[in-house]
């Protein structure tokens, strides 16, 4: 690190409002699908379809953006991707079909993974022990307190004003992000590679990863059994072999396996995934009690309140839990009070008022389990990363959540959406919500099997570690 500068709460509320301008805004439409069916007079598989490209398209370039903030500067594509993120909301300000709705939601996307890796790598670059962990709990609270807030805000903001009002306030809070970091210094990695961009990787990448989301989405649709739908499968299967096997050993390559050799990150990368995929409760739940239960986007929101709520408190506590005792515990049970809060959610055959508290006490244990494993697996992520792969190591582990939430989105979509065409909502709202039940087990499982118990690590794990890796469970900042 080239200066000596120390981060400040000014850094990093700019940070936060950066972040928020994703999480808070652009994640808003899960609460406000029926408001913008209406307005916009498109499908119900067409909507899913723009719900789910931005964190797609986050995904998709997310480790790209990472990699080039180590080199060009970490702030620089911060600014980037607030400019990306005001052209994105301003499509969607004047979209009256689905021509700007689906480009303004492709350029958010784009806006995401230009903001998360690079954000996420200034606090590393400016911040460090417990003040890193302080830091990286704001910026979880921008994260993910941003998709508890967006559910209660949007809804608000649509019932009140109309659903584009909250792409104006999108736009506010890109601009005072740009403004509050104005003076933060530029970050670059200390050992930039000058190899070339990895073209041949993204492209395989891009295309397996929109083919995947075209066979979540558009698979009922299309009929899962037609020749299009099983040639997107074997096109999306080909996809991923022959990704995987460019990528292996290739020395500048989007993806650096060898991250993946430290077990604790890979446990953080992948748990994140999964509890990022759980993010398509928040669409059926919201669809479900306004379409079948009659309530408004505002009242939707409120009943989720509890979720907001316990999420932001619990990311302190979080950080907390994980000084005095380590990542493992927050993020177990974290992952166990996440699947027992959305199981919850799902018995939808129960009376209204009956219904109206199971959900609410729902919301409040899925916000409690996912609020507790942000900061723990988020401060595992990027302590196991070597200083000039801290960019690109932040990209993977954004790639899993924006990807994460994409098909967790897309899925829980396509099994209500498919459902519904059975007639009885309450069975079909059901099964989209279990489905998010098997991400937080398996989410559970993987923290179980890759992130260590203890504050010491075995001298066989030390020796696999790959060079470079601070192993986080042995971490002074701890």
């Amino acid at each position: 690190m080239a200066t000596n500068y120390q981060g400040t709460n000014k850094m990093i509320t700019g940070i936060v409002f950066g972040v928020i301008t994703f999480w808070l805004f652009a994640q808003s439409m899960v609460n406000v699908v029926p408001a913008v069916q209406e307005d916009l007079g498109v499908s119900l598989s067409i909507l899913n379809i723009a719900i789910s490209l931005t964190a797609l398209f986050s995904g998709i370039f997310v480790v790209a953006a990472g990699g080039l903030a180590d080199k060009i500067g970490r702030k620089k594509m911060t600014y980037f991707g607030l400019v990306l993120s005001i052209i994105g909301s301003l499509c969607l300000v004047l979209a009256n079909g689905a021509t700007l709705l689906i480009i303004g939601r492709i350029i958010q996307g784009v806006s995401a993974a230009c903001i998360m890796p690079a954000t996420i790598a200034l606090m590393r670059a400016y911040f460090e022990g417990a003040d890193r962990q302080r830091a990286l709990s704001y910026w979880s609270i921008g994260s993910w307190g941003g998709s508890g807030v967006c559910s209660f805000a949007g809804g608000a903001i649509a019932t009140y004003m109309g659903w584009k009002w909250i792409f104006v306030f999108s736009i506010i809070f890109a601009l005072l992000a740009m403004v509050l970091l104005k003076d933060t210094p530029e970050s670059k990695g200390t050992q930039q590679s000058s190899g070339p961009f990895d073209f041949t990787g993204l492209v395989v990448f891009v295309f397996t990863m929109i083919g995947l989301n075209v066979v979540i989405t558009r698979g009922a649709d299309f009929g899962w059994t037609s020749p299009l739908t099983i040639g997107l499968i074997v096109a999306t299967v080909i996809g991923m072999l022959f990704f995987i096997k460019v990528e292996t050993g290739k020395l500048h390559a989007l993806i650096d396996f060898n991250l993946f050799k430290n077990k604790p990150y890979t446990g953080a990368t992948i748990s994140n995934f999964l509890l990022n995929a759980v993010g398509g409760t928040l669409v059926v739940a919201n669809t479900y009690v306004q379409v079948g239960r009659g309530f408004t986007a505002f009242q939707s929101g409120m009943l989720s309140i509890g979720y907001l709520v316990s999420v932001l408190i619990m990311i302190r506590v979080g950080e907390k839990i994980l000084q005095k005792s380590g990542a493992r515990l927050p993020m177990v049970v974290g992952s166990i009070l996440t699947a027992i809060g959305i199981g919850t959610m799902a018995l939808t055959f129960l009376p209204d008022m009956a219904y109206i508290v199971v959900v609410f006490v729902g919301f409040i244990l899925f916000g409690t389990g996912l609020g507790m494993y942000a900061t723990p697996s988020t401060d595992t992520a990027v302590s196991s990363a070597p200083e000039d792969k801290v960019g690109s190591a932040s990209g993977i582990y954004k790639m899993a959540s924006s990807l994460g939430g994409s098909f967790g989105v897309a899925i829980s979509a396509a099994v209500y959406g498919t459902l519904m065409h059975s007639g009885n909502i309450e069975k079909a709202a059901s099964a989209g919500i279990i489905a998010n039940v098997i991400f937080a087990v398996l989410a559970l499982v993987a923290i179980m099997f890759l992130v260590p118990k203890a504050t010491t690590v075995p001298a066989s794990q030390k020796a696999s570690a790959p060079t470079g890796f601070a192993n986080p469970v042995n971490d002074s900042s701890r």
